[in-house]
Order: C-alpha cells, then sequence, then structure tokens
C-alpha cells in the first residue's frame, strides 16, 4: 500500500479578494511541492449533504449557498469571503475528505493527504470564519464514526491557530478525541488548556510565542501523544496546518521544516500502536508559500515513508 493524494481543480477556484493570505497560491504551491511523488492520485467527488448534516444543521449550508455571489467577492467577515466557485471548492473539500476516509479505512491505502481549499477548523457549527466554511477534519471523523462504524476517532491539530470550529463540533462527542497545539496569544482566542470538552476528550495545549521547535516536540512526547494513545483512536485524523514555521507572516512559533517532518514521524508512530498505521491528513494553514510547499513535502514524504 502507499499514500493517497486527494486534490481537485475546483479548489483552485475559491477566489480571495487581491492581498488576501488565503490565496489560489497556496494550493498551487503544494501542487509543485508534490507534483513529483508517486501518490495514489483517486478522483474527488462532490461532497454530500448528508456527510456535512453531520457536524453543521441545514441553515448553515443554505446561508451559505444563499451568500454566494454571481461576481466579485462576498463578506461573512472581515476575514472570509465567498467568491463564485467558493461553495464547489468548500463542497471538494468535504469529499475529498471522506473519500480518503474511505479509502484509508477499505485497506485502498494506507495513509491519504488532502490538499484542499478553503480549510476547515475554524468553521464553528452554525458559523464560518477564519477562512473556513465547513469543519472539514470534523465531517471526516464523523463518517468514520456514523458511515463505516467506528469507536474512535482522534482529530490531531497543530495549525498555530485553535481549531475552535473542530471543538465546536466535537464538543459533546464522547467518540472523539480533539488534540491541539496553538500559539497563545493569538487568533481567535479558544483554546485554553481548561477547555476540555463535555466528556473530558478534548486536550488544548497552548504554547508561547517564540517558544521554537522544542516546546512543541516537548509537548507531543509528553502530553499530546500519550494522551492520544490512551484514547486508543481506530483512526487519526490531522489537520495539518503549516502556519507554525518561522517563516510563516500569520505567528510566530518559529517552527522549521524538521519540526513538521518529525512530528508527521510521531503522528505516524502512534497510529501504528493504535490503528494500524491509518491516517488521513487534511490541509489546513499555511501562508508562506515556500515554507508551505516545503513542509507540506516533508508531511507527505513522512506519511509515504511510513505507508510503504
Amino acid at each position: 500500500m502507499t499514500t493517497a493524494l486527494f486534490t481537485h481543480a475546483d479548489c483552485h477556484r475559491h477566489l480571495m479578494p487581491p492581498g488576501h493570505p488565503e490565496s489560489v497560491a497556496r494550493l498551487a504551491a503544494v501542487d509543485a511541492a508534490l507534483a513529483g511523488f508517486d501518490l495514489l492520485r483517486p478522483d474527488v467527488p462532490m461532497g454530500q449533504g448528508g456527510d456535512i448534516l453531520r457536524a453543521h444543521p441545514q441553515s448553515h449550508i443554505d446561508a451559505l449557498a444563499d451568500a454566494v455571489p454571481d461576481a466579485g467577492f462576498a463578506a461573512i467577515d472581515g476575514d472570509t469571503f465567498l467568491s463564485p466557485g467558493s461553495l464547489d471548492a468548500a463542497l471538494r473539500g468535504v469529499g475529498a475528505i471522506c473519500a480518503a476516509v474511505d479509502l484509508v479505512l477499505a485497506g485502498g491505502a494506507s495513509n491519504a493527504f488532502v490538499a484542499a481549499r478553503p480549510p476547515g477548523h475554524h468553521a464553528e457549527r452554525e458559523q464560518a470564519m477564519g477562512f473556513c466554511l465547513f469543519g472539514t477534519a470534523a465531517i471526516g471523523a464523523l463518517r468514520a464514526l456514523d458511515h463505516h462504524g467506528l469507536a474512535r476517532v482522534a482529530i490531531i491539530d497543530f495549525d498555530v491557530h485553535h481549531g475552535n470550529g473542530t471543538q465546536d463540533i466535537v464538543w459533546n462527542d464522547p467518540r472523539i478525541c480533539f488534540a491541539s497545539t496553538h500559539q497563545m496569544p493569538l487568533y481567535p482566542g479558544t483554546g485554553a488548556a481548561s477547555a476540555r470538552g463535555a466528556h473530558g476528550q478534548i486536550l488544548n495545549h497552548p504554547l508561547a510565542p517564540g517558544s521554537g521547535g522544542a516546546a512543541m516536540r516537548a509537548a507531543y512526547d509528553d502530553v499530546i501523544l500519550p494522551a492520544v494513545a490512551r484514547f486508543a483512536p481506530e483512526l487519526i485524523v490531522v489537520s495539518a496546518g503549516f502556519d507554525a514555521h518561522a517563516d510563516d507572516p500569520l505567528a510566530n512559533l518559529n517552527w522549521s521544516t524538521d519540526d513538521f517532518r518529525w512530528l508527521s514521524g510521531r503522528i505516524c508512530d502512534i497510529a501504528d500502536q493504535c490503528c494500524t498505521g491509518r491516517v488521513v491528513s487534511t490541509l489546513e494553514g499555511g501562508y508562506d508559500l515556500a515554507a508551505l510547499g516545503a513542509s507540506v513535502a516533508a508531511h507527505v514524504e513522512t506519511l509515504k515513508e511510513r505507508g510503504a
């Protein structure tokens, strides 16, 4: 078996106003970084309403559909915009995460990476925000649980910003362990260590600005990964944001590309221990194009090495 890459041209049609950091160029950088990789590249279906409804009410889907403009941009908030291609792009992201979960659980690939945009982990149950429209990582975890009958799924989120949307969606679900490292203070201002979920299944581990890769490695080795191992997930979903990189303009945790390679390997270690290596990773942030490309390449290369 090997690693599968799920991506689609529709995700390039989600346009942002000039100068917006969540640009089409991000996905172009990821595509270029992975162009030479020997990966499975399955077709990506359009996401289905039933999968979205596990995480969001119909009113949320309808509000987004109604807000999509015929031309130009429609603002959801000061950071989050819709263009004519945005809903199709977000639906492809949902289709990609669900197809990735299906393939990995069926044994058709050891692990998978979803290269889609817009990202997802800030989208709360009833509110799009922070560049995000649908909670893709949570939708993938819920498909594994409700469609495939798994009992426990872990979501590990290493984006530099806290995944407030994922936390909101899974807060009351004892079947999902949500574990996050993130810079604090920083947008969106959530993710305190005291936020533990309705069943104590949420683990937030804030990191101080400038703390660097050593603090991250200690957090994962000493706190995050042991907790995930105790939860004993049958699948690990990764919210893979690369904006903790030292070159990223939106934050300053100052991780290196090698830190992302190390962390990817340690997540695979826990997956090997708990769930026969089953990992589905989905792109979140990362806004310096060179750093994003290099970090995604290191992440996917590690998945590929471990999935061979």
